[in-house]
Order: structure tokens, then C-alpha cells, then sequence
């Protein structure tokens, strides 16, 4: 995996190129995995999170917490019209995939992104101001949830959105039980450090079909083994309120869920108000307000109530 280029570099301070060669490549990372002081996180929840990528607390929310959030993408879901741009369906189906731009949409999923809980494990892992660069609701139902292949994010928005660097996280918050069987997010411990650089040049209007199935920006077989083989696969599991922070470069993916117990979960990924996007390095037209929020990146207030 060491060809020479076949197209000039989109940027000449473009650190992670990709879809630019003929064949894949493995990157050293070249940011901080932390990027701010010690202060909320204890030093084992830092190691644990500087060498496996994320960290997952079983029990973040209680069961009275989470069950108003549940009940508000449940209600997203039913009512949601699904010829908006922001909602998601399954390939092949009516079925809701996902539901983007949901903290604009619900009072209630906006509070819930500025919970002090969260801002304080987002503030000290980014090392300061952060701001919503995407959110949203994935729904996988039992017996016909489709999978998420294995995927960097930050592949993606870099190429597609102008990301320019690795210092943003996503937040994984379950609004249901999240077992070893129903389609659990997985990761790939340690896959932070290296960027896949992937192969194939990103098709014009490229997230209209991508987020059904993504195609392009997706890893090789060999390098997603080496990296398997070098970390391992964890899938955290743990009741309703559970949540998992991981860094924007970590290799993960889930199954579909072929059994009668449905997996929901809000996702929020925040991003550094010193990183704030530019044009995509794919040269392309940015992606829309609702999956790359390119208009407010005013730092989050924390709030105390969801």
C-alpha cells in the first residue's frame, strides 16, 4: 500500500489525503488524541481513551432520564415526513434509517446535547469550545435494522465536509438496551492512530446515497484486518442510558439486528471551534446544512435540565 499519487493533492496542507491514490494506505496520525488539560476526566478514563479511541459508560443516564428521550425520537420517527432531506430510509424500504439535524428539531435532544455531563467529557477531550457539527437519531428495528459498515467519520468529513483536522468526538447516546446481539456498535481499539487513506473518487452528490449505503470512503479488507488484528473488536453493551464517546478517526461499524429487540440511539458529534470546516477536500460542493452544519459555530452552553 505504498503507490505513488495519480492525482494532485486536493490541498497543500491536506495532512490526510484520500480517494486520491490507486491503492489504500495507512497514515500515522498527525493531531492530539486529547487535546485538553486533565480536570473532569480521572487518568485512567485519559490512558483508556488516548490508547483505545472511546470510552463507554454503561450507565450514564438513569432509566427516568432517558425514557423522556426516547419517547421524543419515537415521536421524531412517527411524524417525521419522509421526503425531508433530513430523513434517512433504509435501501429498499420506507423504513426511517436515520434522522439528521434532530437538535435543531427538538427542544428536548437539545438540551440533552448541551448536558453537563457530556459538555464536560466533550470540553476536556477537545481541549475547549466545541460546537454541533452533526446530529441526529439512527433507528435500527428488530428483525430488518440494517447495518453500518466499518468507517472512519473523519474519512468523511474531511473529504466531503472540509474537516480539516482530527479534533472533534462523537457522543453515542442508547435510548434502548444495547446487547452483544441486536446490533451493537462496534470498534476497533487503537485505530485512532492511523488514518486509511481509502481508494475511488467521491461521486458528485455522493451522502444521497451514502447514507442508505456507503460505498465510497470505505476501508480495504487488508487494512481493516490489520487493524482488527492489531487492536481487537469491542462491542460495549449496557442498558438504556448508556453512552459511548469516541474519537472521530476510530474504526467502527454494527451488524444488522435480526432479533425482535429494536436499537435506538442519539448521536452527536462535536467538533472544535478551532477546527470549524473549509471546503471539502474532495474539491466538491459542500454537503447540506443538516449532515455538515456550517452556519453556527458559536460555542455550546451547558444547561442542567433535559
Amino acid at each position: 500500500m505504498t503507490s505513488s499519487a495519480t492525482q494532485p493533492l486536493a490541498s497543500t496542507d491536506d495532512v490526510y489525503p484520500s480517494r486520491q491514490y490507486d491503492e489504500p494506505r495507512l497514515l500515522e496520525r498527525q493531531d492530539p488524541v486529547i487535546h485538553g488539560k486533565p480536570g473532569y476526566l480521572p487518568e485512567l478514563q485519559r490512558r483508556i481513551y488516548e490508547t483505545k479511541g472511546f470510552l463507554a459508560y454503561p450507565s450514564f443516564f438513569t432509566a427516568e432520564e432517558i425514557e423522556a428521550i426516547r419517547r421524543e425520537a419515537d415521536s421524531q420517527r412517527v411524524h417525521c415526513e419522509r421526503d425531508r432531506p433530513e430523513v434517512i430510509t433504509e435501501p429498499g424500504s420506507n423504513d426511517v434509517r436515520s434522522i439528521f439535524d434532530v437538535h435543531r428539531r427538538s427542544p428536548t435532544i437539545d438540551r440533552l446535547s448541551r448536558h453537563p455531563k457530556i459538555q464536560n467529557v466533550v470540553t476536556e477531550i477537545l481541549g475547549g469550545g466545541a460546537y454541533i457539527h452533526q446530529s441526529r437519531i439512527n433507528f435500527k428495528p428488530g428483525f430488518r435494522g440494517k447495518e453500518f459498515y466499518w468507517h472512519s467519520d473523519f474519512e468523511t468529513w474531511h473529504v466531503e465536509d472540509g474537516m480539516p483536522r482530527m479534533r472533534a468526538v462523537s457522543c453515542s447516546i442508547s435510548l434502548t438496551p444495547n446487547t452483544e446481539l441486536n446490533g451493537p456498535l462496534m470498534l476497533i481499539p487503537g485505530s485512532h492512530k492511523r488514518f486509511v487513506s481509502c481508494v475511488g473518487s467521491t461521486p458528485k452528490n455522493h451522502f444521497e446515497s451514502s447514507l442508505k449505503k456507503q460505498e465510497y470512503g470505505v476501508p480495504d479488507d487488508v487494512s481493516l484486518t490489520r487493524l482488527a488484528e492489531e487492536g481487537g473488536i469491542e462491542a460495549p453493551t449496557g442498558p438504556a442510558g448508556s453512552v459511548v464517546f469516541f474519537e472521530c478517526n476510530t474504526m467502527h461499524g454494527s451488524a444488522s439486528n435480526i432479533t425482535p429487540m429494536p436499537r435506538m440511539n442519539v448521536f452527536f458529534v462535536y467538533n472544535s471551534v478551532e477546527n470549524k470546516l473549509r471546503e471539502p477536500f474532495s474539491g466538491q460542493t459542500p454537503r447540506p446544512g443538516h449532515i455538515a452544519n456550517r452556519t453556527d459555530y458559536n460555542p455550546l452552553q451547558p444547561v442542567e435540565k433535559v
